[in-house]
């Protein structure tokens, strides 16, 4: 069971299960696009600092393996399609096949690992989650190194692609390590009480 499983408020109990994972799905991918505004480009390399990561690290764990990675692989058709949702408000199909088109190919798979692993409880503890968030970054970093070296040359894809990132990382994932099982805590306070009103 996910996050998003086990908040499912009354109000959407009749709701069929299906129209309610595509509606999870989309705002998953609206979540990752408004971290993507959180961009903060760096002179020497195409690479920005964004908040992307967090974004799909939490999407990935609320959601779920197959409606996380189903959310960022529909972010990417909407940043292909024009909107604005890539970091900085960036849109268009080249963003997907330029220097950090490997990070964005990435961000699926890491969702989908990430899910998989919350699916297995290991959201519900700051050690295990951050793991789990973890193994999501690297493989971010797996697709986006060597995509970002066929641009820059293996030799300057370290400096341009990983070392400066890692620090922000490291705070991301941490954050979402610490969101997690502090919802899954608040959670089993209040289910008493959503479970008493759907009752009466």
């Amino acid at each position: 069971m996910t996050l998003a499983d086990a908040i499912r408020p009354a109000p959407l109990a009749s709701v069929s299960r299906r129209a309610l994972s595509v509606a999870l799905v989309v705002a998953g991918s609206v979540v990752v696009a408004l971290t993507a505004q959180i961009s903060i480009p760096l002179p020497w390399t195409p690479v920005p600092i964004t908040g992307q990561l967090l974004g799909v690290m939490l999407v990935g764990a609320a959601l779920g393996a197959r409606r996380g990675a189903a959310a960022l692989a529909l972010y990417l058709a909407e940043g292909a399609a024009g909107l604005p949702v890539f970091a900085g408000g960036a849109a268009g199909f080249a963003h997907l096949i330029g220097p950090t088109g490997g990070y964005l190919w990435g961000f699926p798979l890491a969702a989908g690992v990430t899910g998989a692993l919350a699916e297995r409880g290991w959201d519900r503890r700051f050690a295990s989650a951050a793991l789990a968030m973890a193994l999501g970054n690297v493989l971010v970093y797996a697709t986006g190194l060597p995509w970002l070296a066929r641009f820059v040359g293996w030799e300057h894809a370290w400096s341009a692609g990983l070392w400066p990132f890692l620090p922000g990382a490291l705070i991301k994932i941490g954050v979402a390590a610490a969101l997690l099982p502090f919802a899954w805590a608040i959670l089993g306070r209040e289910r008493p009480k959503i479970l008493e009103s759907q009752e009466s």
